[in-house]
C-alpha cells in the first residue's frame, strides 16, 4: 500500500505506563460511574509523565469511550492534557438481544451490541463515532483492533486475501485522517505478531501494540528481534498484557484460556509459575513487577500497557515503571532456566 506520510517519531513521547480501559466498559464486572472516575482520577494523578489512555469502541460496544469523556469532563481535564488512542474497528448498535451479539458473557450490564466495520468507509464511521461518545475529547492515536482475529474468519487462502485488503483499505482511511491532521499516530494492535509484521510490510506505521506475546514466560527469539527491528525504525513498541492474561501474577487463565491442570501443558504452566513465584519471594520482588521490569527493558518497548477495575490499584502499576530489579535476580531466572 502506498502511504505518502511518514513515520511520527513516538519514541520519547509516550510515558512507562499507558493506561488500558476495557475495565472502564464493564470487562467481567459491571463497575459504578463513580469507581470509573476514581479510576481516571488516579490515572491522571499517578501517570509517569503525559497520562494516555488506550480504548475501543468493542469494549463494552462504546461504554469505555463514554466513561472516559464523561469522567475526564467531570474531574475538569482539558482535552490538551490527555491523549486517547483508540482501537477502530467496532461500531456501537443498539442491543436487540439479551446479550451482546460480538462478545456474549464478556461485558457485564452494557446497553448496546457492537458490529465490525473494517473497510475505508468503516474505519471512518468508527473514528467519528469514537469521538462522539467521547464528547469534548478526541482521539489522536488510531489504529485497527485485532487485524489477526478478523483475518482468521477466513475459511481459504482466498478469503483471508480478501479480508486483508480490507485492513489495508481501513488503513487508508487512517493514512487519510492523518493527512488531514484529525490524528496525530497510526498504529496497529494485535496478539499475533506475525500479523503485526505482516501489516508493518505495507502500512506506514508509528506505534505497535502487541498483546500476550513478549512476556517473561514467552518471548521467541525472531518476535525479539523483530521488536528491536522497529525500534530502529522510529516504531514506537507498547507491550500489552505482560503477565499473559493474568497468569503470571495468580490467575488460572493463560492468554485468556482456562488451563486445564490435568495436561502436561497445564502442569508444565504451573510448574513454571510455582518456580517464578518462589525466586521472587525470595528476592522480596512483587511477580507484577518482575513481569512489568522484564516487558518494559527489551530493547525497542517504550511503553507497557496496564488495566485495572480498581481505583487504588493505579498508583501500584504506575510505580512498576521506576522499581529497580536485581541484576542477580535475572542472573538465576536464567540459571534456572526460566527465561
Amino acid at each position: 500500500m502506498e502511504n505518502s506520510n511518514k513515520s511520527l517519531n513516538l519514541s520519547n513521547r509516550l510515558p512507562p505506563v499507558i493506561f488500558g480501559t476495557s475495565g472502564l466498559g464493564n470487562l467481567y464486572v459491571e463497575l459504578p460511574f463513580e469507581e470509573k472516575v476514581a479510576i481516571v482520577r488516579e490515572c491522571i494523578k499517578y501517570a509517569p509523565g503525559r497520562v494516555i489512555f488506550d480504548t475501543a469502541g468493542k469494549y463494552g460496544a462504546g461504554l469505555s469511550l463514554e466513561s472516559i469523556g464523561k469522567s475526564l469532563s467531570r474531574l475538569g481535564v482539558a482535552p490538551s492534557d490527555v491523549l486517547i488512542s483508540n482501537k477502530l474497528g467496532w461500531y456501537q448498535v443498539p442491543l436487540t438481544t439479551e446479550e451482546p451479539t460480538f462478545e456474549p458473557g464478556v461485558w457485564k450490564g452494557i446497553k448496546n451490541d457492537a458490529v465490525q466495520k473494517i473497510s475505508y468507509d468503516g474505519i471512518l464511521a468508527c473514528f467519528h463515532q469514537g469521538n462522539t461518545l467521547l464528547g469534548d475529547y478526541t482521539t489522536q492515536l488510531v489504529s485497527v483492533h485485532d487485524p489477526d482475529e478478523y483475518l482468521a474468519k477466513a475459511q481459504c487462502p482466498e478469503e483471508e486475501e480478501e479480508l486483508y485488503r480490507d485492513v489495508l483499505e481501513a488503513y487508508r482511511a487512517l493514512a487519510d485522517l492523518k493527512a488531514e491532521g484529525k490524528v496525530v499516530g497510526i498504529g496497529v494492535g494485535a496478539k499475533n505478531w506475525k500479523v503485526i509484521q505482516r501489516i508493518a510490510k505495507d502500512v506506514m506505521l508509528d506505534w505497535v501494540m502487541i498483546a500476550n506475546s513478549l512476556t517473561v514466560r514467552d518471548h521467541p527469539k525472531e518476535l525479539v528481534d523483530f521488536i528491536e527491528e522497529l525500534g530502529r525504525n522510529g516504531i514506537a513498541v507498547i507491550n500489552s498484557a505482560v503477565f499473559n492474561g493474568g497468569f503470571l501474577v495468580g490467575s488460572d487463565y493463560y492468554n485468556y484460556k482456562l488451563i486445564d491442570k490435568d495436561t502436561e501443558d497445564g502442569k508444565a504452566l504451573y510448574t513454571w509459575r510455582d518456580k517464578f513465584w518462589a525466586l521472587c519471594s525470595k528476592f522480596n520482588i512483587l511477580p507484577a513487577e518482575a513481569c512489568f521490569n522484564f516487558g518494559f527493558n527489551i530493547a525497542g518497548v517504550h511503553s507497557v500497557a496496564l488495566n485495572t477495575t480498581k481505583a487504588e490499584k493505579v498508583r501500584v502499576n504506575a510505580a512498576m515503571a521506576t522499581k529497580e530489579i536485581p541484576a542477580d535476580f535475572w542472573r538465576v531466572m536464567r540459571e534456572e532456566g526460566l527465561i
